[in-house]
């Protein structure tokens, strides 16, 4: 069995204990393969939480959960120096934090203050942590999956841009439907009766960084690379292919977004078996990758607009070269 299919067999286990969530779930493995950050936005209870936990628990790698709380330290994610043995005679020992994990859910993260997020956004960009003025290198495979809470504002500090623009992409959970909200009571209610299906071999470390190392041989054609140039262009001049969207944007997509839509839709390319990027692969990859990159103006908020409505009409009109 190659990569991809061992990929695609983690993506059928995870979507067997997460239903009616497939985004969710294709979002999870496109993040890996990719190696970006995910920022998820839900209600409470569509299983955001359960997604990751059972990523944990079919691939070889570690899981660590952070409650993001108001009282929250940087030192109760990053880790802190400890002093050890007796008085004159001891050491100092870095002990780590949970954020040296695999796989780290940082669930409400908005509800951290500034310092709290500093610190995370330096160890999602830079892959390390800083502690007493020394560097830590966190481990090679390293995904953090943020979770917010949109019915819930009240004592809570928004994501500067620049924190936002780190993550690969933003998506966004919602109800299930009725037949997969139904397999899912009978799921849970197996799991509780102790009836679960038994476990599965564990994808290894290595396997998904063979894979990393196939998605990056995924060519792209200069046509292609031209069409998402010019969908990340667009949303800094939009009015030039929709006169209506005139000052709906105040601020477009950055160069880094145009990076992450290339990872996103080498890696789409590469999970549907293809070894080159088609433009199916790069409008897949729009909304998730970019609705978080882009602020909309007043005057979009007023007129019932969001990121989604603004994009999907640039998609409509940006045609490939």
């Amino acid at each position: 069995m190659d990569n991809r299919q061992l990929l695609l067999q983690l993506g059928e286990h995870l979507s067997a204990g997460v239903l009616g969530q497939q985004e969710l779930v294709e979002g999870l493995l496109l993040a890996l393969l990719a190696d970006g950050h995910l920022l998820v936005e839900g209600f409470p209870g569509l299983a955001k939480t359960r997604a990751i936990k059972r990523l944990g628990e079919l691939l070889e790698a570690d899981f660590a959960r952070l409650q993001f709380t108001p009282d929250l330290l940087p030192s109760d994610i990053t880790g802190a120096e400890q002093y050890l043995g007796e008085l004159g005679q001891g050491h100092l020992e870095f002990r780590r934090g949970p954020l040296f994990a695999n796989l780290v859910l940082a669930d409400e993260v908005n509800r951290a203050p500034a310092k709290v997020q500093s610190a995370l956004l330096e160890a999602m960009e830079e892959r390390q942590v800083t502690v007493a003025g020394q560097r830590h290198v966190l481990p090679e495979l390293f995904l953090v999956m943020a979770t917010q809470n949109p019915l819930e504002q009240e004592g809570t500090y928004p994501l500067p841009e620049a924190q936002l623009d780190r993550f690969l992409m933003q998506l966004n959970v919602g109800y299930p439907d009725s037949d997969a909200e139904l397999a899912m009571l009978r799921l849970v209610r197996g799991e509780h009766q102790a009836q679960a299906v038994g476990q599965v071999p564990r994808l290894s470390q290595a396997t998904l960084l063979a894979a990393r190392g196939e998605v990056d041989q995924v060519h792209v054609s200069p046509n292609i690379e031209s069409y998402m140039l010019d969908l990340v262009r667009a949303t800094r001049c939009a009015e030039r292919y929709d006169a209506e969207l005139k000052g709906y944007i105040e601020v477009g997509v950055s160069p880094r977004g145009l990076i992450a839509l290339d990872r996103v839709a080498r890696a789409r390319a590469w999970l549907r078996g293809g070894d080159f990027v088609i433009p199916e692969d790069v409008r897949a990859s729009v909304l998730p990758v970019l609705r978080h990159r882009m602020m909309l103006s007043y005057t979009a908020q007023a007129a019932g607009l969001d990121s989604d409505t603004v994009l999907q009409r640039l998609l409509q009109r940006v045609a490939v070269a």
